[in-house]
């Protein structure tokens, strides 16, 4: 083990044994008999997990259908999309550095770790990855510079130092650094809106979404969720301490990233619903730097008063919006199509792709589950101006919603893959697509 990560482990167990951000004790029965298992991995103990890492057969009818599936999608000239690996329920994606790994999080209870072992750009195999760890809705994963893995769940954050190096057998080196109960108090624990996402900062800081998990957030919930950043974005050192609030007003994200060129932080939004079809918008926004080139924190982005945009809620209708709110109130840098379900999002940093696409932004739109008119199922791209604003944002990919308004699939995320082809998630098909160009 080298001294860094011996150095890590030490600091992290340090952190969690003087205590967490919420009271202790509060670890729901999901997680019982899941401490055992911590215990061990962390000390390089084997768990005996019983059974073998589960495989997910690639190829066959189902990757034949898929990619006649794929023939549908539309994209500019010149661009190509492959299917790159079937994976079950695929969420949230993240790339390693330089081995062509790809975990994938999903909203049950499985990470899976994708590999392109022949280096062809389609991965050969599929595995189910640290299944002696009990996740619970690990769909967001991120990936550090410097190789480690973390997962958020529901209620947990996970690392996972050396993560493409532990995938031969069911014990990985794995850490709780932000322990079961401790992500948002155990008693605001839901089934809804509690798909997270995270990024790893430029400060080296891992930043983490937290949907709300109502429609509308009630008026006895405001003032809790403000001061543990429910409804908002939260940030921890890489041990789990420090944590921070960075923002609030946010309904439910499960999307974003930082813009590397001047180190503003974006992030999607899912807005309320039963407002009607067109209405309120999905949102792209953006925290920006300071003078003091750090991130501005404390900023607020209108949920629940506003809808989405400048809707007010009719929950909110007529009442004033608190000044303290009101000072600190940001509008989105991109109204998009009501319903369309906003969702992972990445800046384009890649050479594979013509010089337009460079720092733009791609999202994905997951499509709508109560919209009469379904609408969404594409990817989406955003230009940037040179002062780092959205100036236009028009439609990249789409075709997985067919004429009838079926979903023929439903894209989650997306990221960039090690040679400058950007990957995409799909959790109504079960898959990962490659989409690369060529001149």
């Amino acid at each position: 083990m080298s001294y860094s990560l011996r150095n890590t482990l030490r600091r992290t167990a340090t952190c969690l044994a003087i205590g967490a951000a919420f009271s202790v004790g509060l670890g729901t029965a999901f997680a019982a008999g899941d401490d055992v298992n911590l215990e061990k991995l962390g000390a390089f103990k084997k768990t005996d997990t019983p059974g073998t890492l589960v495989k997910v057969p690639q190829g066959g009818k189902y990757a034949e259908n898929l990619t006649k599936m794929l023939k549908e999608i539309r994209m500019p000239e010149g661009f190509k999309i492959e299917l790159f690996a079937i994976v079950p329920d695929a969420r949230g994606i993240a790339v390693s550095r330089n081995t062509a790994a790809v975990w994938v999080g999903t909203r049950k209870s499985k990470v899976y770790y994708a590999n392109d072992r022949d280096m062809d750009n389609v991965a050969d195999t599929v595995e189910e990855f640290s299944p002696s760890v009990k996740f619970d809705v690990p769909a967001g994963v991120c990936y550090s510079p410097d190789g480690f893995l973390f997962v958020a769940e529901r209620n947990r954050v996970m690392m996972f130092p050396a993560a493409e190096y532990f995938t031969e057998t069911s014990d990985t080196v794995a850490v709780p650094i932000v322990k079961q109960g401790d992500l948002i108090p155990a008693e605001e624990e839901s089934y809804n809106h509690t798909a997270r996402s995270c990024v790893i900062g430029p400060d080296n800081r891992i930043y983490i979404t937290l949907g709300q998990p109502f429609n509308v957030t009630p008026p006895e919930k405001v003032d809790l969720y403000r001061k543990v950043g429910i409804g908002g974005v939260v940030s921890f050192n890489r041990d789990g301490g420090d944590r921070k609030v960075v923002l609030t007003g946010l309904r439910n994200s499960s999307g974003l990233a930082f813009n590397t060129k001047d180190n503003s932080l974006w992030w999607t939004d899912n807005q309320v619903d039963g407002m009607g079809d067109e209405t309120p918008p999905g949102e792209l926004n953006k925290v920006p730097v300071g003078a003091d080139g750090k991130l501005v924190h404390g900023l607020w982005y209108g949920h629940p008063y506003y809808g989405g945009g400048d809707v007010r809620t009719d929950d909110y209708k007529g009442k004033t919006v608190p000044k303290e709110l009101a000072d600190k109130y940001v509008k989105p840098q991109v109204e998009m199509v009501a319903h369309a379900a906003d969702l992972g999002m990445m800046f384009y940093t890649g050479k594979q792709f013509p010089a337009k696409y460079k720092n733009a932004i791609f999202s994905a739109q997951h499509g709508s589950w109560n919209a009469v008119k379904p609408r969404g199922a594409r990817i989406m791209v955003t230009y940037l101006d040179d002062k780092g604003n959205a100036v236009k944002t028009e439609p990249f990919a789409e075709g997985w919603m067919n004429a009838d308004g079926v979903y023929l699939g439903r894209p989650v995320d997306v990221q960039q893959y090690i040679d400058g082809s950007i990957l995409v998630s799909d959790d109504k098909a079960g898959a990962v697509y490659r989409i690369s160009y060529q001149k």
